[in-house]
């Protein structure tokens, strides 16, 4: 008789895996191809990231801080081609960048919506950490509706929406693909912020937006005002006499800027903009984009008890 224990019926791979590993392996190999590693510059000044093939032309996305001002780079694929790119744009305010990779038999990832997921819903993380492509990782959504400053030259903007996770992210996950138990691509990771705690840019209609705005143009265009401000839940008699529960208190007017020039003060409280309710700055921001610049846009604040109809033209926001 032997000592060996026979296995007359060894299980199969999938009777092998429990539903988790049978989901993150899937994702993984539906992922894999579509995810590169993003090399630029040289010496001291080099750098590198992840980025996600999205278009079979060549097109990848990536995180604006990967690329930095870089212009051209080179991509590593799942395959071991390392081929050139050229940096079509970036926008720092929201942390995407995007570049043009040349090559042939390209696979592309499909892009899902963030908006759709739930906090405990299990996503996979798929990049190149510490330079090593093709290292995934799995967690679940911690959270959702997070804010991350984003910052282009002297201007800091608030990233709406911000998926937060548990998976692994490490330097040089950023650029990275954030996938769905479907393997779609749900978020760009873009931050570590503590141990156990990513960030990643949601995909959504707003960076769809963005993502079109540089594969067109190389850049998002964006309406400025020139104030800072704060959200302020009204008092009881204000509510009452306006309508609303809180707005945006502005806490700084810049000189000589389209709300200046408009009349709008310090400790005015912005109600709405064309009858939209504004009570914190994302909601602002979320006003001013492209279409916004040079047209005008009534305002209404609470001044002193009483509320003032003003109208401001917004200028282009530049870099």
């Amino acid at each position: 008789m032997s000592d060996s224990i026979q296995i007359e019926n060894p299980p199969s791979t999938g009777e092998a895996l429990d539903a988790y590993s049978a989901v993150v392996t899937s994702v993984a190999d539906r992922l894999l191809p579509s995810v590169v590693r993003l090399r630029v510059g040289s010496g001291r000044r080099a750098g590198s990231g992840s980025g996600v093939v999205i278009t079979p032309d060549g097109f990848v996305l990536t995180s604006a801080h990967v690329l930095g001002r870089a212009h051209t780079g080179s991509a590593t694929l799942s395959d071991g081609r390392e081929l050139p790119f050229e940096v079509v744009g970036t926008d720092g305010l929201s942390d995407l960048g995007l570049v043009r990779v040349r090559g042939d038999d390209l696979t592309a990832a499909e892009l899902g919506d963030a908006e759709a997921l739930r906090v405990g819903e299990l996503v996979v993380a798929v990049g190149s950490p510490m330079g090593l492509t093709g290292s995934v990782t799995a967690g679940v959504v911690s959270a959702l509706d997070r804010s991350l400053p984003a910052r282009a030259g002297s201007t800091v903007r608030v990233v709406d929406n911000v998926i937060q996770t548990d998976a692994a992210l490490n330097p040089g996950n950023s650029g990275g693909a954030l996938a769905d138990r479907r393997g779609r691509v749900v978020g760009i990771n873009t931050a570590v912020a503590g141990m156990g705690l990513g960030l990643a840019v949601p995909i959504n209609d707003a960076s769809r937006r963005i993502i079109a705005a540089l594969m067109r143009d190389g850049r998002v265009r964006r309406a400025y005002l020139g104030i800072a401000g704060s959200p302020q839940v009204l008092a009881p008699p204000d509510r009452a006499s306006t309508g609303h529960e809180s707005g945006l208190a502005v806490a700084e007017v810049i000189a000589d800027g389209p709300a200046a020039r408009a009349g709008v003060r310090s400790e005015d409280v912005i109600l709405d903009v064309d009858g939209t309710p504004v009570t914190t700055a994302a909601d602002l921001q979320r006003l001013m984009g492209a279409d916004a610049i040079g047209r005008a846009m009534k305002i209404r604040v609470q001044r002193d008890g009483r509320v003032v109809d003003l109208v401001v033209r917004p200028i282009e926001l530049r870099d």
